[in-house]
């Protein structure tokens, strides 16, 4: 048969723009690509630059957030297809809104270097994410000090998006946070009121392990469920023009949206 033109491109590079004490955004996003490769023919490969980051402050999140212009101009030297910076609450601490000025600026940065990039937030993306399925009204988990959390939900409230209630695991080290088992959450969820909720966010952060979680939960639940890392992948996808399609990553991720 002649070779056609999926099966001869070469595999899209994923740059990965990544907190430095971060060990889970390489392990899920990669883990869900490998198996969208089982079913449809795009290739990916990943690439990583990583930003100085210890413990979930404040503080050290903005310190971590300049470093990401670096980041985005070293991973624009390998030409990549497109960027994710995996860090949501560094950027939703920022400000209301501050992924697009984020998601501009490292793409300005880029351009800048003669290779212009479409670079995504799991900030960002988690609101389109959530707006893609259509959730007025969420539930959410995440590892953060509770200021942290309430500052992610001041966030996605002002995204439009009402959040009904949240469980704050109050971890501050990032390296703890992301040696927790990734089908804690299948269970955590049970302590959410979920009344007139229209979604679950089973982890509000990408260095929080729960891909294993999101097709239990959403088997016990009856309701939709993402993570940062599942609503990337979907960003992701969406910025090279690619169907958004991952086995057992949930609904978001279905093909369906």
């Amino acid at each position: 048969m002649p070779a056609t033109e999926e099966t001869t491109r070469k595999p899209y590079r994923i740059g990965l723009i990544v907190p430095s004490s971060n060990t889970t955004m390489e392990t899920e996003i990669p883990a869900m690509l490998r198996a969208r490769e089982q079913v449809l023919p795009e290739r990916f490969t990943f690439h990583s630059s990583r930003m100085r980051m210890k413990s979930v402050t404040k503080e050290e999140l903005m310190a971590m957030d300049r470093d990401s212009d670096r980041c985005a101009l070293e991973l624009s030297d390998a030409r990549m297809d497109a960027m994710g910076y995996a860090c949501l609450v560094a950027i939703m601490s920022m400000g209301r809104g501050y992924h697009r000025e984020s998601q501009r600026r490292l793409h300005d940065v880029t351009a800048a270097n003669g290779a212009p990039t479409p670079v995504i937030t799991s900030a960002g993306a988690l609101v389109e994410g959530l707006q893609a399925i259509g959730a007025k009204r969420v539930a959410i988990i995440a590892p953060y000090m509770k200021p942290l959390t309430k500052l992610v939900i001041d966030y996605i409230e002002n995204e439009g998006i009402e959040v009904l209630d949240s469980i704050s695991l109050e971890i501050h080290d990032n390296l703890t946070v992301g040696a927790r088992d990734p089908k804690a959450p299948a269970e955590l969820w049970k302590q959410l009121n979920l009344q007139g909720a229209d979604a679950i966010v089973a982890s509000a952060c990408v260095q929080m392990p729960s891909l294993a979680s999101i097709p239990l939960i959403e088997a016990a639940s009856g309701l939709p469920v993402v993570s940062s890392a599942v609503c990337t992948t979907y960003a992701l996808l969406n910025s090279l023009g690619l169907e958004r399609r991952v086995p057992g990553a949930g609904t978001l991720l279905s093909g369906r949206y």
